[in-house]
């Protein structure tokens, strides 16, 4: 995680884990280096050696002909050959990450620097890449492709048809939202041809946000958001060949509106693509192979599943579009639920699979292929779903053996380099972290030391993990952090923070698990801290864990939390039973408002942060995976929104909303407003002027948004022991 404890509930939705995710960084090929980008320019770093750091570009060289700044670089990626560096600088934010920008290239034998794209626009290329050779450059620029040749730096522009709603070589909203999916286009292993994603969508209906304060006159912002019940862009695949300057349509079955195609990845003979379909509801996957020459496409594997199917199963979290080839492009790995597990299996070109993990618990996050010792790391936790530890099991299957070390206990990050000897190693866990060892594989003995090591603060309460069963015969994972001096003879309030979605888990052993807007010490104040995990969040206890919140959001997950309270009132007679708050953010606003309307007599006092107020407001992909097709069950989406039981708000409510939000739109709390004043419902607004979902913009707002959170808590659930 980021660097201080005091972090929004919305960076814990979005910041990676990965250990090396906020490094500029690549490995060496062959695994013992990686290139990192510090203050200095870009060094070879040896792993083992730390310290004896070789400079590949000196920052001075960073300064293009004509200029007296170096170039403030984003990012870069070396070439194939290793002789030249593409950097990325100049970015600017495209929906969630800063994905367009400007490329330049340093050629380590000349130190010379070029601009890519001079003749396109300032901060509009995205996503450009090295052909295999290191020879050309492609990238996007407005929704086109173009090539272009480092030799000379002529462009080739490979589609003419891109606008803002017709899209290739990148997605609209809901598919980087929802898919993760942002590079839409690949080179082919021999570099002769491109395969990119284009969608169309034109028949997508602008959302308009409205800008009332930044000009004379308000102006409004559009954005293409398919709602719950409309349809998606239509997507298809399509291939260039740059020798004979051809396009080629490939020829997938099936309405190009009615499906998605979230991954796809050339096969290794450069000859054919394969690629992931799912259908509307995306509860049928389909892995189609397509021929690059004519265009033929014949489907390999299906799989169904009762509620939905988990895309999430790649190795790679930066490419979680592409494939995971083993056997030299002859078979890959693929993840699968369907025997009550996420499981890996590996599937040939024919379709035919083979179960690899065969022990009874999760593969949480699959990080390794051992290619020469045949064996796949993973991450799983086979008995507290609240960690993460590193396993290994043979290709041939098998028994799964630990890796992690018993001393290491919570929640592990691994960067395995590519020759999977050594790996760049995080322990995290509620007692302190240590970042940036290096490890030794499959021992695990220690070669670097970590780079950093921060310990809890002894002054500061401890977090706490407990269980409690439900009387529904649920058991429920939670975290508590009790009061500085606790005396169990007094009562103390009780905040919950919730979730409660598919999207997150809140109850993790790390060293950020105690999430907060709180100004101060909510222990020191006197509050018994709390979360609680319902069924439906995507902790590694099994499919029916998982899915069952299936067409139950609202409901389900309401209930789970609300009678894990009620048992924990039960279980703890420390607790103030008349004051209970519950506060959360985006699906924790909704579950937050949920909890006050369906039980109205355990909660007095909410506060609901950028709520999805009615579920047809959301966007399709995400809450028609989860809750089916409005066309065909509306009910379920109307029984499990917070606007059905707005009328039987009793307590405390605080809604805070930004009006430029484009994930969860400002329209969710004007409709819920609406309905508590039908009803004649007090309560109190805070709106954000054109902040978005994370609510971070513009000078003072977290400070505000902090400082606002705490007054409401302590004015209408008031802190303290009695």
């Amino acid at each position: 995680m980021k660097k201080i404890k005091k972090l929004t509930i919305i960076a814990f939705y979005f910041l990676s884990l990965s250990p090396l995710a906020a490094q500029k960084m690549q490995w060496t090929p062959d695994g013992n280096a990686y290139y990192s980008f510090t203050k200095k320019g870009v060094e070879v770093v040896d792993v083992l050696h730390p310290g004896k750091e070789q400079t590949f570009l000196d920052k001075n060289e960073l300064i293009p002909s004509g200029s007296s700044t170096p170039l403030d670089v984003q990012n870069f990626k070396v070439s194939p050959d290793g002789k030249s560096l593409l950097l990325y600088t100049n970015s600017k934010k495209v929906w969630r990450d800063n994905t367009r920008g400007d490329y330049w290239i340093f050629d380590k034998n000349s130190k010379k620097l070029t601009q890519l794209g001079k003749s396109l626009p300032a901060s509009s290329l995205m996503f450009a890449k090295f052909s295999p050779d290191g020879k050309k450059v492609a990238y996007v620029s407005k929704h086109n492709i173009y090539i272009e040749d480092l030799s000379n730096n002529q462009l080739t522009k490979i589609t003419d048809d891109g606008t803002d709603r017709m899209i290739n070589g990148t997605f609209d909203w809901v598919y980087e939202e929802e898919f993760g999916t942002r590079d839409g286009f690949r080179w082919s292993p021999d570099g002769r041809k491109i395969a990119y994603w284009k969608l169309d969508a034109r028949d997508t209906k602008n959302f308009l946000m409205i800008n009332n304060t930044d000009s004379l006159y308000s102006f409004t912002i559009p954005v293409e958001y398919p709602k719950a019940g409309e349809n998606p862009s239509g997507c298809s695949i399509w291939f260039y060949d740059l020798s004979a300057k051809t396009t080629k349509k490939a020829d997938i079955a099936g309405d190009e509106v009615q499906h998605y195609i979230p991954r796809m990845e050339w096969v290794q003979d450069s000859k054919s693509i394969i690629l992931q379909q799912l259908n509307r509801k995306q509860n049928q996957s389909k892995i189609i192979i397509a021929d690059a020459g004519s265009g033929a496409s014949k489907t390999i594997h299906t799989e169904t599943d009762p509620a939905w199917i988990d895309i999430k199963t790649r190795w790679n979290d930066n490419d979680p579009t592409g494939w995971d080839w083993i056997e030299n492009g002859k078979e890959f790995l693929w993840l699968s639920e369907k025997d009550g597990w996420r499981h890996i299996y590996k599937i040939d070109m024919n379709g035919k699979e083979t179960l690899i993990t065969k022990d009874a618990f999760d593969v949480i996050k699959p990080e390794f292929f051992d290619v020469p010792n045949k064996q796949i790391y993973f991450l799983a936790s086979p008995d507290n779903a609240t960690q993460k530890y590193l396993y290994k099991v043979s290709m041939k299957g098998g028994k799964a053996q630990r890796v992690t070390p018993g001393a290491y206990t919570g929640s592990n990050q691994y960067t395995i380099s590519p020759n999977g000897k050594i790996a760049v190693f995080n322990n995290s866990n509620v007692n302190g972290q240590s970042i940036g060892a290096v490890v030794s594989l499959p021992e695990h003995k220690e070669l670097v030391a970590a780079k950093n090591v921060t310990k809890a603060n002894p002054e500061t309460s401890k977090t706490e993990f407990f269980q409690v069963t439900t009387e529904d015969g649920i058991t429920l994972d939670g975290w508590v952090v009790k009061p500085k001096n606790f005396d169990p003879t007094k009562k103390y309030p009780i905040v919950f923070m919730v979730y409660g979605e598919p999207a997150l888990q809140t109850v993790t052993d790390d060293y950020y698990s105690s999430w907060s807007l709180y100004a101060g010490d909510m222990a020191q104040d006197g509050y018994v801290y709390v979360s609680l995990e319902n069924r439906g969040t995507p902790a590694p206890k099994g499919r029916e864990w998982r899915k069952s919140i299936y067409r139950k959001i609202g409901k389900l997950n309401i209930r789970d939390q609300a009678m894990g309270a009620k048992a924990l009132f039960a279980k703890w007679s420390y607790i103030d039973t008349s004051r209970v708050a519950v506060w959360g953010w985006s699906g924790g606003g909704s579950s937050t408002l949920n909890l006050l309307g369906q039980y109205p007599d355990i909660y007095q006092t909410g506060i609901a942060i950028a709520p999805v107020a009615n579920q047809l407001f959301y966007d399709n992909i995400y809450q028609e995976r989860y809750m089916g097709l409005p066309q065909e069950n509306r009910e379920d989406f109307v029984n499990g929104s917070p606007l059905a039981y707005a009328k039987n708000l009793k307590g405390n409510l605080l809604l805070i909303h930004g009006t430029g939000d484009d994930n969860v739109h400002y329209q969710n709390t004007e409709v819920y407003i609406n309905e508590l004043v039908k009803y004649n419902k007090q309560f109190q607004l805070m709106s954000y002027p054109n902040r978005t979902h994370s609510i971070n913009e513009g000078e003072g707002t977290s400070l505000h948004l902090s400082t606002l959170f705490t007054k409401y808590l302590k004015e209408h659930c008031p802190p303290g022991g009695r």
